[in-house]
This record gives C-alpha cells, structure tokens and sequence, in this order.
C-alpha cells in the first residue's frame, strides 16, 4: 500500500505543476493590474511631486495667495497723495498762483478801477491755484478709480489686499472732496473775493 506506481506518481506531479502554474499567472496578473493604476494615476496628474510643484507655481505667481500686488499698492498711495496735495497745496500752486498775480499787476494801469484791480490781480491768480489744486485732484480721482477696477481687466483668480483697496478708497474721497472744493474756489462760491462796491 505504501508503494506508488509510476502512473500515479506522475499524474500526482502534473497536478502540483499546474498549480505551481496557476499561482504564477495570477501573480503576473496582479502585478500587470498594479502598474496600470500607478500609470493612470500619473496621468491624471496625482503623483505628489507633480501637484506639489503646481502649488509651489500658483503661489510664486500670486493666483492663489492673491501676490503682494506692488504696483497697485504703490498706485493707491499715490492716489491718497495727490488727494491730500490737493487739498493743503503744492508749489506748482503757488508757482501758478503768484505768476498770475503778477501779470495782473503788468497789465493792470493805475488808472483802472478798484474792481478791475481786485479781478487781475487777486481773483484771476486765485483762480490759477484752485485750477492746479483741481488737477491734482481729479488726477487721484482717476487714479484711485483705476485701482479699484483693475482686477476686473486682469486675472480673475487674483485676490487684491484689502489694504489696497482701503487706501484706494482713500485717494478717491479725498480727490472727490478735493475736486469739489477747487471748484468751489474757481466759482468763487467758497472764499470769494471782496466786492469793490
């Protein structure tokens, strides 16, 4: 009974064979079936050094953090500057000012009447400095406007600092009350000059 004959030995080998078989296919099986994932998953752009480095280049050209936004900032601050010149005033001001005043004295004869006087030499170089302190206004005003809608021409994924935005918002009401007042000043609605009467 312990004994095998040689028909059963070798169909008791065949059987092992086909086995041992089996279980390699299903191994070259499996392992195929792994490297089509990783290869999908390459390709669909989940490989971490890939979607690192695209993080890294969003944020080095500002579309996800917003960027420091340089030349805006700087353009807003220019835009609350020439608000405020326009309200305390500038040497091209004065410049213009004092050059009027004194073509109105040249041209004034001493014959002329106080009225006439009081026009060329005093209300006309008035007039001068509230036309500069107007141009300076209205230049904030522009500017102020062009830094608040710029995002809107530019890329929509980039984020302006609120601080921009504050100090543009600045320039603007500044420049606004500046306009309004030079105005005023060359209407002679505010600080007019004396009647001659």
């Amino acid at each position: 009974m312990g004994i095998k004959t040689e028909d059963e030995a070798g169909v008791e080998t065949g059987a092992k064979e086909q086995r041992d078989e089996a279980a390699v296919d299903l191994g070259k099986e499996s392992a195929a079936a792994g490297d089509t994932g990783s290869t999908e998953d390459t390709a669909a752009g989940e490989d971490p050094a890939v979607a690192g480095s695209t993080d890294e280049d969003e944020r080095a050209d500002g579309t996800v953090d917003g960027g420091s936004g340089v030349a805006s900032g700087a353009a807003a601050i220019v835009s609350a500057g020439l608000g405020i010149v326009s309200l305390t005033g500038s040497w091209v001001g004065t410049v213009a000012q004092a050059r009027e005043s004194l073509f109105g004295q040249l041209e004034t004869a001493q014959s002329s009447t106080v009225a006439t006087q009081i026009k060329q030499v005093y209300a006309d170089s008035w007039s001068a400095n509230a036309l500069v302190a107007g141009f300076f206004a209205l230049a904030a005003l522009i500017v102020g406007v062009a830094v608040l809608v710029r995002p809107a021409f530019g890329n929509p994924d980039r984020v302006q600092a609120p601080w921009v935005k504050s100090v543009a918002w600045a320039g603007v009401s500044i420049g606004f009350i500046g306009l309004l007042l030079a105005a005023l000043k060359y209407s002679d609605i505010l600080l007019s000059m004396p009647s001659a009467s």
